[in-house]
């Protein structure tokens, strides 16, 4: 077991820095467009509720590698124009996807503030943009912590998926040493368990982190 290990470990390094490389890029992405789309959502205008609510539905009820294919394959095919890079296709289709999901945690926790706090910054003559920057948007942040701590784990998960269309990711070459030599498949397997998990750990360490953050000077 110990020299199957010693096989495997330094085949799955090299597979390292994509893994970390989508997952930050995905990361950044997919908060950028959770807030755009989670701000758009509750705009005054219906043009851009209505076409932010398309893309929101659209990417939530469609599978995430039927995107990534999507965005891959089938655009460059049927336009003859499209993303040829595998980290862009990669990264968008992780970040268009958990940006969707997160962009109602933007609007949750926005409508989620106590309506009196939006009575109280009209009566103090604020802008909209200057209640939503000044007094709603903080507040809703500490509501959004909690659950965008558990959305990295999934985004750092969700990364594996890249080695679906030729990313030499850490799952891609366990699956490579794997389909060469078959008696690896259990070690290949177990320590990308394990690779995935230490990576996870100080993700959840931030996620309980944001909770701690969240309740702060909350009444229970």
């Amino acid at each position: 077991m110990i020299n199957a290990i010693i096989e495997v470990f330094p085949v799955l390094m090299k597979g390292i820095n994509i893994t970390i490389t989508v997952f930050i890029l995905s990361t950044i992405f997919s908060y950028l467009f959770a807030f755009i789309a989670g701000l758009c959502r509750v705009s005054n205008n219906k043009l851009v509720r209505a076409g932010t609510s398309v893309y929101v539905e659209i990417f939530r009820g469609t599978s995430l590698i039927v995107q990534l294919f999507w965005l891959y394959y089938a655009i460059p095919m049927l336009f003859d124009v499209g993303i040829d890079n595998r980290l862009m296709a990669g990264v968008l289709a992780i970040s268009l996807n958990y940006g969707a999901y997160m962009s109602e945690i933007v609007r949750g926790s926005i409508l989620a503030v106590d309506k009196g706090q939006t009575e109280a910054s009209i009566a103090l003559n604020l802008s909209r943009a200057q209640r939503m920057r000044i007094v709603i948007f903080p507040q809703a942040l500490r509501m959004m912590l909690p659950e965008f701590g558990n959305y990295l784990i999934q985004i750092l998960k969700a990364t594996s998926l890249v080695s679906l269309i030729g990313m030499t990711d850490i799952l891609y070459h366990g699956n490579i040493l794997r389909s060469t030599n078959l008696s690896a498949a259990p070690t290949v397997y177990l320590l990308l368990l394990v690779f995935y998990f230490i990576m996870a750990l100080p993700l959840i360490f931030l996620t309980r982190k944001g909770e701690q953050i969240s309740k702060r000077g909350v009444a229970s």
